[in-house]
């Protein structure tokens, strides 16, 4: 399995075109959440993704700084089905920490409820209570 960092330009329409089929399948096919993924950000982003046999198993995108929020922010966060358990989402978090570290003091997320534990175990604080975004309960986390 290899990781890739790309900024979007680098991607080929094959790598982005696996890129948005994974995102449909995890939030708005596996998680039943009708939004609008394709939102403008992905230019501004740096891509990281860990390929297995020409598949992602784990994606991810670290936003600029000043596009999203002033500081660098990470979103997208997903781990395909068949790749589950294998500490993906930790893997690929650390290095996005490692790689956010460098633009900026602060990282933001808008972390799904469920996901909490998870982000505070990588060193994130809930900044805010719970609220709907992309029809799904989320909290501000910020890790400094």
């Amino acid at each position: 399995m290899e990781m890739k960092i790309k900024r979007f330009d680098e991607l080929t329409a094959r790598e982005l075109y696996e890129i948005l089929r994974c995102r449909s399948e995890v939030f708005v096919v596996g998680q039943e959440c009708v939004y609008q993924d394709i939102d403008g950000l992905d230019f501004r982003s740096t891509h990281l993704y860990f390929e297995d046999k020409g598949k992602i198993a784990a994606y991810l995108r670290i936003i600029d700084p000043g596009v999203k929020f002033p500081s660098t922010a990470i979103g997208r966060v997903l781990t395909m089905p068949t790749y589950r358990g294998h500490g993906l989402s930790r893997k690929i978090m650390t290095e996005a920490i490692r790689i956010c570290k460098t633009m900026s003091d602060t990282i933001e997320i808008e972390a799904q409820a469920y996901l909490v534990k998870f982000y505070e175990s990588l060193g994130f604080v809930q900044t805010s209570g719970i609220f709907m975004y992309e029809n799904r309960p989320h909290v501000s986390m910020t890790l400094k």
